[in-house]
């Protein structure tokens, strides 16, 4: 539910992105007369039984596949785990480059997939396994072979992991919850993307996420306090170098949508606790 509500904050889509999304679709013979234009940021959801083909791209005439179908909008990927692991392992570029190239005997084509990734899973088979509230039926073999169909290396490209616990009827049922709306998020994040298409104008990109290792040492400067946090996270969570670049980067965007011209001792902690699911159960 959540990744399905993602399109309705992200930021507006431009009229160069709409253009790319197009041509990409119209390959594909996804257009029609009544849509012959992409106007809102693609949202690609496809099952766990998808060919890899299918998923990068190819066959006999190379066609763009869901990555690139999804290109300046969010492919999601529920039940993570059941999809093919060689599949799954092949995403490990491209979620890097942004770009993915085809080769076939006679020709290569390069298609765009600068895409968000958005994926879900159950920490065990029955689905329990760290629950308040249930007890997990899976012995540790079925834990560890469940969980070992994700690799580290492809975890550490995703740059937020969220634990999310089941729902308790009475929150459901609670009217005096205070909620807020998509279209009030989507005006911080329409505001938090402004402010980093100032930033970046000189520089060809637009957003925190496209930051060159120089970049990030130039606009993700952290104060010594800040410095001692991360240093602390570093050491104890066992992070690798692009988990801490990603930390920066997530700590500039959190600062972003709060308005704040530095990054601050809230937004690295936020930053740094998105950090540490795969640490809990895929140790």
């Amino acid at each position: 539910m959540l990744a399905q509500r993602l399109p309705s904050i992200l930021p507006d889509i431009s009229f160069e992105e709409s253009l790319e999304s197009t041509k990409i679709h119209s390959i594909c013979g996804l257009l029609s007369e009544e849509n012959p234009i992409i106007l809102t940021r693609p949202f690609r959801s496809p099952h766990h039984t998808i060919t890899e083909t299918s998923l990068i791209g190819g066959g006999r005439n190379p066609k763009p596949g869901e990555i690139s179908l999804a290109h300046n909008g969010v492919l999601f990927l529920d039940e993570l785990p059941e999809f093919n692991k060689s599949s799954l392992e092949v995403l490990r570029t491209p979620l890097e480059d942004k770009f993915v190239t085809i080769s076939r005997l006679n020709s290569s084509v390069t298609y765009p997939c600068n895409f968000m990734f958005v994926a879900s899973m159950n920490p065990c088979p029955c689905g329990y396994y760290g629950s308040k509230d249930r007890v997990c039926t899976c012995n540790d073999f079925q834990i560890k072979k469940y969980l070992n169909k994700i690799s580290g290396p492809l975890l550490d490209r995703i740059d937020i992991h969220i634990e999310v616990e089941s729902v308790k009827y009475s929150n459901l049922e609670n009217e005096n919850s205070r909620l807020e709306t998509s279209e009030s998020i989507r005006q911080r994040v329409n505001s938090a993307r402004k402010i980093q298409l100032k930033r970046y104008k000189d520089y060809n990109i637009y957003s925190n996420s496209e930051l060159t290792p120089k970049l990030i040492s130039k606009y993700c400067k952290l104060n010594p306090q800040c410095k001692k946090i991360l240093e602390s996270a570093f050491e104890k969570l066992g992070l690798s170098a692009r988990a801490y670049s990603k930390i920066l980067k997530v700590a500039r965007t959190i600062a972003d949508l709060e308005g704040s011209p530095n990054i601050g001792v809230s937004h690295i902690t936020e930053a740094i606790q998105y950090r540490s699911l795969d640490r809990k159960y895929l140790v």
